[in-house]
């Protein structure tokens, strides 16, 4: 508990002390990448001090051109392990709440971070066009297609927001599973227990091969290479 606490007392006074310098010199250079990668950084290094080991594998199968990517959804350890094991810059779909923190989302907004509230339809549609924009731009994006964490850790079916993207923009999905977050730090809790997670790419699928009406048959085919990736006990139910 103490090892969290510690943890999470360094990543507010980073985002303090630390961000503002950080996009002003976005606002100086017109460019986000130095600070996304210090932050990856800086997530990396809170990471290893909570007793969580990283695995990779199948980084081979992440495509040079933009994409789209699609994880399984079990933990708040997830982005952490997730985002910096990507190699390539990336934005996220965010929950509206997490924009009203000032300088917090100054910095998301920097670095094309795109908030969505979940619970109203035109504000999920209206993620798409905007998203797509920056994939135009050579961004990817990463979503958790489930929408909230499971509970059990076991896969949840996948929404359609992350597939409509893939589809209108004509890049690939890449699927991804988180194994093993889960047991470190369980929905709902505000501990971090020391151990493994693996995040493992799976082989992308184009998504333009298959039109608005064949949603259904891309989505299906992800949320099939995602559970090939996983452990029994995080199979669907």
């Amino acid at each position: 508990m103490i090892r969290t606490v510690l943890v999470a007392l360094m990543l507010a006074l980073t985002v303090l002390f630390v961000l503002p310098w950080l996009i002003l010199w976005v606002v100086i250079t017109g460019s986000p990448d130095s600070m996304y990668w210090l932050a990856m950084r800086i997530v990396r290094f809170a990471t290893r001090r909570l007793g969580v080991r990283v695995r990779v594998e199948g980084l081979e199968n992440v495509p040079r051109q933009p994409c789209v990517f699609v994880a399984n959804h079990t933990s708040t350890i997830d982005p952490m392990a997730l985002l910096p094991a990507i190699p390539k810059r990336v934005g996220i779909v965010v929950k509206q709440e997490l924009f009203r923190v000032p300088i917090f989302a100054t910095g998301m907004r920097a670095v094309q971070f795109v908030p969505v509230n979940r619970g109203d339809k035109e504000s999920t549609t209206a993620v798409v066009p905007l998203a797509e924009q920056y994939l135009r731009r050579g961004l990817s994006y990463m979503f958790f297609s489930e929408g909230t964490r499971s509970l059990d850790g076991r896969l949840r079916p996948f929404r359609r927001g992350a597939f409509t993207l893939a589809i209108s923009a004509g890049v690939p999905v890449v699927p991804v599973s988180i194994v093993g977050a889960h047991k470190l730090m369980r929905k709902g809790s505000l501990v971090v227990h020391p151990g493994e997670v693996i995040v493992r790419f799976g082989h992308s699928v184009e998504a333009s091969a298959y039109t608005m009406d064949q949603r259904g048959a891309l989505i299906a085919r992800v949320e099939t290479l995602v559970a090939a990736g996983l452990p029994s006990d995080q199979q669907p139910a």
